[in-house]
């Protein structure tokens, strides 16, 4: 029964980690502005980059970032009440879920959150630091060619679960399924943004300038 609790808490920890709302908070409090009213309306580090300018919008990166790195980490609180390395890795993964689902649904902003892009980024880099590279590198790639944020972010999402996979020796089955999810998420919060895609209507990124309007 108190393991149980232990572990209630913990879930309860990585989803109010997630919840913390950066770029509402940072936003109201510096700049008396809430990004979900301005550019794509919502609370994620790409938006507040447009909204709130480059030097914020790398601030609200960072801290999206490392809530996803904390949460995973609250295993390490109590690491002795897992009896083997599966239900460990596990656990790790349902900490990250959480905070992605506060992340986007956010208690403390009336559950108006971002997609969860940032958070994302920081839970893939707590579990695979060395694969996360490599997705990193294609999501740069393609974002200097392109200049457009969702799309680097699909693409990369997509790539993720065939390193996995295909080339990481030591994944577990849990984590093999953990990237497949990653890659159908993200597409699915960026369905407006492949719409426009597809239309050739979506925003492209510009470093020093605040855009509110688009």
């Amino acid at each position: 029964m108190e393991y149980s609790l232990i572990l209630a808490a913990m879930l309860i920890g990585g989803y109010l980690l997630g919840s913390i709302p950066t770029a509402v908070w940072i936003g109201k409090s510096f700049h008396n502005i809430d990004v979900r009213d301005h550019g794509s309306k919502n609370a994620g580090s790409t938006n507040a980059i447009r909204v709130l300018g480059l030097k914020t919008g790398i601030i609200v990166l960072i801290i999206d970032a490392f809530k996803g790195i904390a949460a995973v980490n609250l295993v390490l609180i109590f690491p002795e009440i897992f009896p083997g390395e599966n239900t460990y890795v596990m656990f790790k993964l349902l900490l990250g879920v959480m905070a992605l689902l506060g992340h986007i649904f956010p208690i403390f902003a009336g559950f108006r959150g971002g997609k969860g892009i940032a958070t994302l980024a920081g839970i893939v880099i707590a579990l695979f630091p060395g694969t996360v590279l490599i997705s990193l590198g294609v999501f740069a790639l393609i974002f200097l060619i392109t200049r457009i944020v969702s799309l680097g972010s699909i693409i990369a999402s997509i790539t993720f679960p065939i390193i996995i996979i295909f080339f990481d020796k030591e994944a577990v089955l849990a984590e093999m399924i953990f990237s497949v999810v990653v890659a159908v998420f993200v597409p699915l919060t960026h369905r407006k943004n492949i719409y426009r895609l597809l239309k050739g209507e979506e925003n492209k990124l510009h470093f020093g300038k605040k855009n509110q309007n688009k």
